[in-house]
């Protein structure tokens, strides 16, 4: 029978691995315990903070014993920050839980066996390695800073000394819009009340052609003192080629699709990927790992096993970096997303690289299929998909099936939501043949892969 403890009892318990989504996972009897701030190995004292019938939740509040693979994190903001869950496990060690929790996945949500799960490529760097990131403004001592959601609070901002994930440009940009909030004298956004002006800051850029892109997110009004914030970027930040003013009165906190102005240089900053150059602008998607980024791609070329006559279909093609990547060995590739803004990037990336078989059109998958079918664009070989962090809907799935291609390969961001896509793939006649992973993301639970599926009967 279930031990079963109170909620708010403390528990003495030993972590004996680790839950999708970074919790550690402890028993007391047949009783699962997922413990928030616990590695496997670790012997924990846990405050019960709610009771399942089956399971509960749990917050470590004292290491009694810690776990053979647990490290000192370098962050000083670690544990009060959200971000960076496992910087105090071992890096290898990371990498054996995220390979195993995609196995899991595929197996116990997709029910798929006999496909190869390729070991994991681990991340080149793992700090310093983000291309974007998203600051808050929040209230100090000092006037208003910015940082990032304490861990567990949406209404409450913590300030950051610096960010080890982000660049040292992106970090000095912080600082320096920071310094400019205190000079204006604006007030910080009351995520309670929904009054204040200072809302958020956006840090875009590439440390391959050492481009900066800024956007600023605040209430409605003119930015004050822009000027001064101009010069200063000037002068401390070289790098930076673009400062937006985007502006929104709403109760969300987004940082994209707002009403956006240009206050100095361009809306734009230039990425290099797998020999292209890339104008990537402040709403366009685009993995924040560009070395990782160009491995995974390397891997989905190798997956699509293009033999230089095949028509390619890139769903959730974005501002086109995939499907231009495939576009050297294809005969035709036909780039199909959702935003606009993106679609308009991917058209002038195939122009700027001078790549003239790439075809871009703006389109929602679950829609867009049978009339971009019916208008003439011949069915794919090959269909390469990286869909948004929900995965595919089923409505996306069915499309996709009447596509008919040969060959599927899925770039995935969830292994959870690529395995519940790869049950359907494989109940619409497609095999799972193999799995790549990739870590993108080191000192989080989040990892990459690239499914490759094929038709039952081809091959």
């Amino acid at each position: 029978m279930a031990s079963r403890p109170e909620k708010g009892s403390e528990v003495e318990v030993l972590v004996d691995s680790l839950a999708f989504g970074g919790r550690g996972v402890a028993r007391l009897d047949d009783f699962v315990l997922f413990v928030d701030r616990a590695l496997p190995g670790d012997r924990v004292r846990a405050r019960v903070t709610k009771v399942k019938r089956s399971y509960g939740e749990a917050r470590a509040v004292a290491t009694l014993e810690p776990g053979p693979d647990r490290v000192t994190p370098p962050c000083p903001h670690f544990g009060a920050c959200g971000g960076c869950r496992w910087q105090d496990l071992d890096y290898d060690a990371q990498l054996v839980w995220k390979s195993q929790q995609i196995g899991d996945a595929m197996s116990r949500i997709g029910h798929q066996e006999g496909f190869v799960q390729d070991p994991i490529v681990p991340a080149t760097r793992t700090y310093g390695y983000r291309n974007k990131l998203e600051f808050s403004f929040g209230e100090s001592e000092e006037g208003p800073a910015l940082g990032f959601h304490r861990a567990g609070r949406w209404d409450e901002i913590m300030p950051v000394t610096a960010c080890l994930l982000m660049s040292e440009a992106g970090n000095e940009a912080r600082r320096v819009v920071e310094a400019w909030a205190r000079r204006t004298g604006a007030a910080v956004w009351d995520r309670r009340t929904n009054q204040g002006y200072l809302r958020h800051l956006v840090c875009r850029g590439s440390d391959r052609t050492g481009e900066l892109l800024l956007t600023l997110v605040t209430g409605p009004g003119k930015l004050p003192k822009s000027s001064w914030l101009i010069d200063e970027l000037g002068e401390r930040v070289p790098g930076c080629v673009g400062l937006l003013h985007a502006t929104t009165d709403g109760v969300a906190e987004v940082t994209h699709g707002l009403d956006t102005e240009v206050v100095m240089g361009r809306d734009w900053y230039e990425e290099r990927l797998l020999g292209l150059r890339l104008h990537v602008s402040s709403g366009a998607f685009l993995q924040t790992n560009t070395e990782m980024c160009e491995r995974l791609y390397e891997l989905a070329i190798e997956e699509a096993g293009l033999g230089g006559d095949e028509i390619v279909w890139d769903l959730y093609s974005g501002i086109g970096s995939i499907a231009l990547a495939l576009a050297g060995s294809a005969g035709r590739v036909y780039g199909v997303e959702v935003v606009e803004e993106a679609v308009q990037r991917a058209v002038e990336n195939a122009e700027r690289n001078g790549i003239d078989n790439a075809e871009f059109v703006q389109g929602d998958v679950a829609k867009a299929v049978r009339p971009l079918l019916e208008a003439g664009i011949p069915q794919p070989d090959v269909v390469v998909l990286d869909p948004p962090r929900a995965g595919l809907t089923p409505k996306a799935v069915r499309r996709v099936l009447e596509l008919e291609p040969q060959r599927i390969v899925y770039v995935s961001c969830n292994p959870t939501t690529l395995a519940g896509n790869a049950e359907l793939l494989t109940e619409g006649g497609y095999r799972l043949e193999r799995v790549r992973p990739v870590d993108m993301f080191p000192h989080t639970h989040h990892v990459e892969c690239v499914a490759r599926f094929e038709a039952v009967g081809s091959g």
